[in-house]
């Protein structure tokens, strides 16, 4: 059908319907840029004890202490994961226990020392002998849980659970690896710990 000045009905509905559609994104987009952020309790002000460094910092109270890291202090080596306590990915450690970062706030550990990745290194700032021993043992392929998996380890040990083999996968089955590099993971701690190495035993 074509109207009296020529246009046809069809192409009436369709600049209709593409000019009610702008309309809506145009709506949102504005609502989207003047959305304010939900009112926070206020910033609180946290003294960070990192790898022998003191940070003092105004987070809010929400903050996690994995967020403190990455975005606050760019450790980034701390990784994030899944940020719901079930990788290992943020594997920290608390006064020298190992301690999930995505689950823990960063005004918990106030003044408390906190040992990541970047602050495992020798008194000669060589690689930590876990470290080492990861390397030696192909314990890694992607290497993004790799971070959370040496610190673990590394508590796994101090905890007194690398008694065994089959203690130290017990102990280490919080952290995940995707690459699914479990044996030189294993074999690594067994050898830092002084045990023979996985599939030898007599």
């Amino acid at each position: 059908m074509t109207m009296s000045d020529g246009v046809s009905r069809r192409t009436v509905l369709k600049t209709g319907a593409a000019a009610t559609a702008a309309g809506s994104i145009g709506l949102h987009i504005s609502a989207a840029r003047t959305a304010t952020p939900p009112a926070m309790d206020g910033a609180s002000p946290v003294v960070l004890r990192i790898n022998g460094e003191r940070y003092q910092l105004d987070l809010d109270p929400r903050t996690s202490l994995l967020d403190a890291l990455r975005e606050h202090l760019d450790l980034t080596g701390t990784k994030k994961g899944c940020d719901h306590g079930q990788c290992g990915a943020c594997t920290v450690l608390i006064d020298g226990r190992r301690v999930l970062a995505c689950l823990t706030l960063a005004v918990q550990v106030d003044a408390r020392p906190v040992t990541t990745i970047e602050g495992l290194r020798g008194p000669d700032g060589g690689l930590h002998p876990m470290q080492q021993a990861f390397i030696d043992h192909d314990a890694l392929q992607c290497g993004y849980c790799t971070p959370g998996q040496i610190l673990s380890a590394v508590a796994c040990l101090s905890e007194g659970h690398a008694g065994s083999v089959d203690e130290i996968r017990e102990y280490m089955s919080g952290n995940l690896c995707r690459c699914a590099a479990y044996d030189g993971i294993t074999a690594a701690i067994a050898a830092v710990a002084g045990l023979p190495a996985p599939g030898s035993e007599a």
